[in-house]
């Protein structure tokens, strides 16, 4: 970038990055793999070595489960877990452990439910397996991702008495290991309801699978506001609900995107969600996963061993940050796009995007190299055309250090700063949105606006629905009474049609009352109002609220506006 230089003396303020030697330590990068390729030492064989080639450390979990460890009620079985536990010591791996599972053998609780009605067998497992593992593992994730895997009738309260459970027979085996709460997606919400049910202080760190806020980014949705304030969501609850834990570590122990997206999305995505889960906090990401298995597939290599372009690109990112990065803060390069700097163990690294579809030249002056993360080809060009590929500039000025270091502590903005607004609006005008504050998840995916009646609007029947997302700067978990109003119209075939407001509330995911909305006729444009008092906006699933017409049948309509408005108390 082409910046005055100033004295380098000033770089002896930013403290750089180092390596831990305590094997208790966790950093950013690490990995994780679904059950077929993770059940034994032989699995790991299989593509354990690639991760360990790319300086991959930290691994989520070996098999752990209950009935993996205890197949028969009174009989222990630690040879798996044991060979898996050494394979990877070996390889330099630091791994944690997953306490999760009820066996065949437990009578006293359904298949695939929590087993809140044998606590003392589930105590006796988690005694069993932390005792057993000492000094070998040190983190311990309750459940994977509840309440995915949990009974359909299964509460918060159920489970919290897991957690407590585990947290006091954990603590008493082995005083020095740590817990994790879990939660799947974002759910800030389900986790405040298992602190209040009784986990409170009965946790060490948190975990989080943020797939659909990533699939946003992958989708080139320009969400990265949203991403950017999923740990702070999160600590502003447990500000309010457990302080003590405000400042507890967060780690994302799956998050990955399918590579039927196309292997380059993906490598895209990988980059930005480390970046950006490196500049908010995130302890570890621990991504899924190494190798193609019985999902996506989402491996950053194939099943045959082959190598995508997201194994290159996470290599590039710890070779140049290094193992333990040091995050200086964010920068808009041109004023507008996408960028946050590093302290790696050798430069500093600015890692760079355009905004949304925007392209836009990025001039670079020497001695910055460019880098490729997808290829690893390093380049010293004048200027770079800049797309939402994602590119690292090495050894970047100190002019540009220091205004990265001055807005590390300010909001991350997202078009504009809406702290202190009391709206937020999207309306169509002419061929595109305008987005102040409110925005469209799907809005990129449009193909062109549909101008109708003398006037603009978006189609009721766009890709993906209509779902809105609340700059987090205006609104985010903080309960606030508000008003939401909408503008819609039938089709000029004045086809029957209509929808119902679903937003995220105290307690998940709420119908507005008074439910079903039938938009009157196509004579005019119709405004129609939800007067809510309980939104809670975390982004569970990626988006706050949505016009759902409940198929393709009834969403032939247009709409003109939304607008999102805190009601006075």
């Amino acid at each position: 970038m082409r910046l005055t230089l100033i004295t380098v003396a000033l770089l002896s303020f930013i403290p750089h990055a180092h390596a831990d030697d305590d094997p208790t330590e966790i950093g950013p990068f690490g990995i994780g793999s679904c059950h077929v390729r993770n059940r034994s030492a032989e699995d790991a064989a299989r593509w354990v070595p690639f991760m360990q080639s790319l300086g991959l450390r930290y691994y989520r979990s070996g098999p752990t489960g209950w009935g993996q460890v205890q197949p028969q009620q009174g009989k222990w079985d630690w040879k798996a877990l044991d060979e898996h536990m050494d394979y990877l010591t070996e390889r330099g791996f630091i791994s944690g452990g997953i306490l999760l599972g009820n066996p065949s053998w437990n009578t006293q609780d359904k298949p695939g439910t929590l087993p809140v009605n044998n606590l003392a067998g589930w105590s006796e497992y988690v005694t069993a397996i932390v005792t057993h593992t000492r000094g070998r593992i040190h983190r311990w994730e309750v459940w994977n991702e509840p309440p995915n895997f949990t009974g359909r009738d299964q509460t918060p309260a159920d489970y919290a008495k897991i957690v407590v459970s585990a947290y006091d027979a954990a603590k008493k085996a082995n005083p020095d290991c740590l817990i994790g709460l879990a939660a799947k997606s974002a759910h800030i919400n389900y986790l405040e309801q298992v602190i209040k049910a009784g986990a409170k202080d009965h946790f060490d760190y948190i975990t989080l699978h943020p797939y659909e806020v990533l699939n946003g980014i992958a989708d080139n949705a320009g969400t990265e506001s949203v991403f950017m304030h999923i740990v702070p969501t999160l600590r502003k609850m447990l500000a309010v609900h457990n302080p003590a834990k405000k400042d507890v570590p967060v780690i994302f122990t799956e998050l990955g995107c399918d590579v039927k997206k196309g292997a380059e999305t993906q490598a895209h995505a990988l980059v930005k969600a480390y970046t950006m889960g490196i500049a908010q906090g995130v302890a570890c990401i621990q991504w899924f996963e190494g190798m193609d298995g019985d999902s996506g597939p989402l491996g950053l290599i194939d099943a045959k061993g082959t190598a995508r372009p997201a194994y290159t690109a996470l290599g590039q990112m710890i070779k140049h940050l290094g193992q333990h990065p040091k995050y200086l803060g964010w920068v808009l390069v041109n004023q507008k796009h996408y960028g946050f700097v590093f302290q790696g163990p050798q430069d500093a690294v600015l890692i760079t995007w355009a905004h949304g579809y925007d392209t836009d030249d990025l001039h670079l002056t020497k001695p910055e190299r460019l880098v490729n993360p997808l290829t690893g080809a390093t380049t010293t060009p004048d200027q770079h055309a800049l797309t939402d590929a994602p590119v690292l500039v090495v050894g970047i000025s100190a002019d540009l250090i220091l205004y990265a270091m001055g807005n590390k502590d300010k909001p991350f903005p997202w078009d504009g700063d809406y702290t202190q607004a009391r709206s937020v609006t999207l309306t169509v005008d002419g061929s595109h949105m305008v987005e102040k504050g409110l925005h469209a998840r799907s809005g990129a995916d449009v193909a062109e606006a549909v101008v109708a009646y003398g006037g603009s609007a978006r189609a009721g029947n766009v890709p993906g629905g209509n779902l809105f997302i609340v700059d987090p700067e205006f609104l985010s978990h903080t309960t606030a009474p508000i008003e939401i109003t909408a503008v819609v119209r039938r089709n000029e075939a004045n086809d029957n049609a209509g929808f119902k407001l679903v937003y995220e509330s105290t307690t998940g995911f709420k119908t507005a009352k008074p439910g079903w909305y039938t938009i009157p006729d196509n004579k005019e444009w119709h405004t129609v109002r939800w007067q809510i008092d309980d939104p809670q906006f975390v982004n569970y699933w990626g988006y706050n609220f949505a016009l759902e017409s409940d198929g393709n049948q009834y969403n032939k309509y247009y709409l003109q506006s939304v607008t999102v408005t805190k009601r006075g108390k």
